[in-house]
């Protein structure tokens, strides 16, 4: 049997377009089994490890990375402001909060890069050294990639009418956005808050 598409639909090509972002659902939960993987593994070394700090060091600064993380929560504060702006069809608007919605992600990266040119150890400085730059990197990476695939539909809503038949790109950038922050959160929390409790 074939599955015919009404002409007269107002979006022709997305019939069922509540299922789009499923896949996309889909690879978040992957990817969250990842980060569980890595916060798991992390906890487990720092209990059991009899000298977790490199020689020399005997803890993290941690006012530049509090920084970062108000403004990449912020971030998903002015994303779904964006979000709003495109449901209502203000793409002035959208494009607006858009943008600042990048640059408080580069700006994070900004921050994250100096932080790492400031520390006293690097990635082979033991144990804790490889999981700090392996966690910190992994989630810098998806950071870079939500800035891109901002970059990605922000150059697409200049397009004319081609967001007439959905925005799911703009909501799966968001999607990943949302979660790129709540990642950052629990790595804060684990390795920067945990360390001076």
């Amino acid at each position: 049997m074939t599955a015919t598409v009404d002409s007269n639909s107002p979006h022709p090509n997305t019939a069922h377009p509540k299922h789009n972002l499923t896949g996309f659902i889909i690879f978040l939960c992957s990817e969250s089994v990842i980060f569980l993987a890595f916060f798991s593994g992390f906890a487990i070394l720092k209990t059991s490890a009899l000298n977790w700090l490199p020689v020399g060091v005997e803890g993290l600064e941690w006012r530049m990375p509090l920084i970062n993380t108000v403004v990449l929560v912020s971030s998903s504060g002015t994303i779904w402001l964006a979000e709003r702006c495109m449901a209502k069809g203000n793409l002035p608007g959208f494009r607006a909060f858009w943008l600042v919605t990048m640059a408080l992600g580069a700006y994070f990266l900004y921050g994250q890069a100096v932080e790492w040119s400031g520390l006293q150890f690097g990635f082979t400085s033991g144990t804790f050294g490889g999981t700090f730059y392996l966690l910190t990197g992994f989630h810098g990476l998806h950071v870079a990639t939500g800035v891109f695939l901002m970059g990605l539909m922000l150059v697409k809503s200049f397009i004319p009418q081609n967001y007439a038949g959905g925005d799911q790109g703009v909501q799966a950038t968001s999607l990943f956005w949302h979660f790129v922050d709540v990642i950052w959160i629990i790595l804060f929390v684990l390795i920067y808050v945990w360390q001076r409790t």
